[in-house]
């Protein structure tokens, strides 16, 4: 079998990678009784001052084999843990950068944050610096760097009613906060961390961690432009709204208006995104497929029954997310924000927003 590879970031600048371990002393874990405090690992990208060395793993092996065991999938953890990223472990940051643009990523339930290495990878190489949030016990595995392993706590035993999903939402939302406040703080665990913007911050997520997004908005005024990548949604905006702008991108067939309970989220919130507002669906598309795993999949043999391929829904993917942030990051108005539609046939726009700024 093949070694499976990652799409390479499509920017200018090389993209250094690297690990920080962080610990809110101020809560305890809220799935784990006895763990007193909530301990989060998060990986960042950023533009490197240069592309020499070894590339980044992709995942542990401990990681590869929780993650492969939560599916089912008979793939040897070797397999997974040999892939290589397009990042330079712990490359210095590229010198003369201010203001960097950050956007927080939040993965889908029971995904480790490198299923969206992709997504992060391609935001850094055009200028961004992405994190990404493992959320501790949602996810099959997280690995700390003095070799402790926190494994999946909400599998067999854990009702899954609206209220867990709820206080999935939120308190990925108060993950985020928090590693906001140690990034922007006093005292930062990442060397970057000056050249960062403080008023330049969005955040977007899938599946879970994309209905965290808008919990995290609405939480934290920081927050100023967010994208929920196909996943559902609980009724948290308030009636005056959310007036900041917002991104809904999902499987066509499942979050189209009229597709059914998971479009009837996105259709209650709509009316209550008062700011920029767009709601695309890509054809051919399964959920899996706006992640890693979706191109991962397609190269083990592994089909999803996508007509559309994991690697071109990633690239519509990185396409749509890294526009809607330039947008309302940047302040790119060279090229209107739905121009971009008519460049990709498996994408079409749903709801007509109510105000339109490009």
């Amino acid at each position: 079998m093949a070694l499976p590879t990652l799409p390479a970031p499509t920017g200018p600048h090389p993209v250094g990678t690297t690990s920080v371990h962080l610990e809110d002393a101020s809560r305890p874990d809220p799935w784990v009784a006895d763990a007193p405090t909530r301990e989060l690992m998060i990986s960042l990208w950023y533009p490197a001052a240069g592309s020499a060395g070894p590339r980044a793993r992709y995942l542990t092996r401990t990681e590869a084999a929780a993650v492969l065991a939560g599916g089912h999938v008979a793939v040897a953890p070797d397999v997974l843990s040999a892939v290589r990223t397009h990042a330079v472990p712990d490359a210095p940051l590229a010198p003369g950068l201010r203001e960097l643009p950050l956007v927080v990523l939040s993965p889908g339930f029971t995904r480790p944050r490198a299923t969206l290495t992709s997504l992060g990878e391609d935001l850094a190489s055009h200028g961004y610096v992405a994190i990404a949030i493992d959320h501790t016990y949602e996810t099959a595995a997280t690995v700390f760097p003095d070799g402790r392993v926190a494994a999946f706590a909400l599998g067999r035993g854990v009702a899954r009613t609206p209220e867990f999903w709820r206080k999935v939402k939120t308190g990925r939302a108060r993950d985020a906060s928090f590693v906001l406040d140690r990034l922007l703080g006093g005292d930062p665990p990442w060397a970057g961390a000056a050249a960062l913007a403080p008023d330049r911050i969005g955040m977007a997520g899938h599946s879970a961690g994309g209905a965290a997004t808008l919990a995290a908005m609405l939480a934290d005024e920081r927050i100023r432009a967010g994208g929920n990548v196909d996943g559902s949604t609980d009724a948290l905006i308030p009636d005056a709204g959310l007036d900041r702008p917002f991104l809904f991108l999902g499987r066509d067939g499942q979050y189209a208006p009229g597709d059914g309970p998971a479009a009837d989220t996105w259709a209650r919130d709509w009316p209550l995104l008062t700011g920029w507002k767009r709601w695309l669906v890509v054809a051919g598309a399964k959920h899996p497929s706006f992640t890693d795993l979706g191109l991962l999949a397609d190269q083990l043999g592994l089909p999803l029954g996508a007509e559309t391929s994991g690697l071109r829904t990633m690239a519509i993917t990185r396409t749509y997310l890294r526009a809607f942030f330039d947008q309302h990051l940047r302040g790119v108005r060279r090229t209107p924000f739905d121009r971009l539609v008519g460049d990709h046939p498996e994408v079409r726009s749903v709801g007509n927003p109510r105000r339109t700024i490009t």
